[in-house]
């Protein structure tokens, strides 16, 4: 089985002023990309995962990276590298998105065993590792592989999309 990424970061802004003669713009845009072949090493991925999930009034998601998630052809999937990782809190949240700080086996190569992320209502994050980057984020199964997504209140669950695409070695 082969795969084929493209990930992609994009920002623009565009300032204007209004002058005597006319006015002054001033266009900022930030923007990385990267397009993955199929295989393991620099450049390459092997692996992905999406899913739309539901979390509880004050629960957590703790997504195994090494062999408890299912691909879209049921298969377990192992990853020993992460190279992107995207999550999207819906728009209808009423509580925020909170991702990292798992307690058990904290997969702590991007965030750190305790770092964390909040999205509020309808925000995003991503992170790709570069194509030339050969070690990316690293899953160590058993003691560093749980990705920790969690609702940050009470009364209400909260809705997410996520889509991790990684190697296997």
């Amino acid at each position: 089985m082969s795969l084929a990424s493209s990930l992609a970061l994009s920002a623009f802004a565009e300032q204007t002023n209004a002058l005597d003669l006319g006015s002054a713009k001033a266009p900022f845009r930030l923007q990385r990309s990267v397009t993955l072949g199929s295989g393991t090493g620099a450049g390459k991925a092997d692996r992905v995962w999406s899913d739309r999930r539901t979390i509880a009034a004050s629960g957590a998601d703790d997504l195994d990276l090494a062999g408890v998630l299912v691909d879209a052809f049921g298969s377990a999937i192992t990853f020993a590298r992460i190279k992107g990782l995207f999550i999207a809190a819906a728009e209808e949240n009423t509580n925020n998105v909170v991702i990292g700080a798992d307690a058990t086996s904290p997969w702590a190569t991007l965030l750190n065993a305790t770092g964390t992320v909040v999205l509020r209502p309808g925000a995003a994050c991503g992170f790709m590792a570069g194509g030339a980057d050969a070690t990316a984020y690293a899953v160590t199964a058993g003691t560093g592989d749980v990705l920790q997504v969690a609702n940050s209140g009470a009364g209400t669950p909260v809705d997410y999309d996520i889509l991790i695409i990684g190697a296997s070695a």
